[in-house]
């Protein structure tokens, strides 16, 4: 498997947020549209997904031009940072501003998680953002008084009554729906774990087509609107530690039973619902899969070898595939991978 960085521009708010799991059932929703897309089915791409994925995706990340932007590690603050002597009020004031630096910046190997500028808060990360755009963004952007890379946005709904030609209660009440709307002109990386005989320029085309039709929720009214840029190999084992004692995990997974040590990690639960037809069958919902987020810290039962048989060079990721989780399609199965 080659692993491989993505660059995508929001052109719309976006109703569902782009995590790797649900990236990854739009890939495979594009494979079953289109059977010549990657030369194989989807039954044939999925046959042997427990063992041997064709596809892993990360969550979508900010993009800075001189570094790679990361979710801070899911380890206690004291882990991260260095409160040093200092009294109980200040400490608690200390761990309040160090809990709002929830970005990891990465410009070359790291040998300490406890490096002193390694970490940035949300208007830390959008300033530097601000500094690589263009004038004429940046002067959009103060008009438009955007102070935040990422914002959440309620935008308002309604439903005509047919018989009345108004809104009304009940069913017709107006109401309002969340989404998260980009700076302007900001854009994101994604990354890719590709089997070898599975093309990255189809991967990349059907990426094209979900920009195109739209990603997540409320997808037909608008959102989830992006444009996808360059396709290019990375080598994710380079950018973190040359000797690792632990794995950082780029979406959320259900790591292996059994494989690690210890696990730090924030939990996610994914309530996840069918696309396409499947949605208006009469079980669109999936069983809840609890995860581990993005951002998890791995630590593998350690041998003489060190990082107990993970070898990342030879297989970039961990996880497990998770099937059995609808009633409507006994063959669907969730990415509980992570690159």
């Amino acid at each position: 498997m080659k692993t491989y960085e993505i660059t995508i521009k929001p052109l719309s708010g976006f109703g569902t947020s782009l995590k790797g799991d649900t990236l990854f059932g739009h890939i495979c929703w594009q494979a079953a549209y289109d059977k010549g897309l990657f030369g194989k089915s989807i039954d044939e791409l999925l046959a042997d997904y427990a063992t041997n994925p064709f596809l892993i995706i990360s969550t979508a990340y900010p993009k800075l031009q001189d570094c790679h932007v990361f979710k801070r590690p899911d380890l206690p603050l004291d882990s991260l940072f260095n409160f040093g002597e200092i009294g109980k009020a200040e400490k608690i004031r200390q761990r309040k501003k160090y809990k709002a630096k929830k970005w990891m910046l990465i410009k070359e190997r790291i040998n300490s998680l406890k490096a002193a500028d390694l970490y940035v808060s949300d208007k830390e990360l959008f300033e530097r953002i601000i500094k690589t755009t263009p004038e004429d963004t940046q002067r959009i952007i103060r008009k438009k008084g955007v102070k935040s890379f990422m914002s959440d946005y309620s935008q308002s709904h309604n439903t005509i009554n047919r018989l009345t030609g108004t809104t009304g209660e009940g069913a017709f009440a107006p109401y309002a729906v969340e989404q998260a709307v980009y700076a302007p002109d900001s854009e994101l990386v994604i990354f890719a774990g590709i089997r070898d005989g599975v093309s990255p320029e189809k991967f990349k085309t059907a990426l094209q087509r979900i920009g195109e039709t739209g990603f997540g929720k409320d997808a037909s009214i608008g959102l989830g609107k992006f444009n996808v840029g360059i396709v290019k190999d990375i080598d994710l084992a380079a950018i973190g530690t040359d000797k690792p004692n632990a794995c950082y995990t780029l979406s959320p997974s259900v790591p292996n039973k059994g494989a690690f040590s210890e696990i730090f990690f924030s939990p996610f639960t994914r309530f996840g619902r069918h696309g396409d037809v499947l949605a208006k069958s009469k079980n669109p919902f999936k069983n809840p899969v609890i995860m581990a987020d993005e951002g998890a810290i791995l630590v593998p039962h350690c041998d003489k070898g060190g990082m107990g048989g993970f070898d990342v060079s030879q297989r970039p990721y961990i996880g497990a595939a998770v099937k059995n989780i609808s009633l409507a399609e006994p063959n669907a199965v969730v990415q509980g991978y992570s690159l």
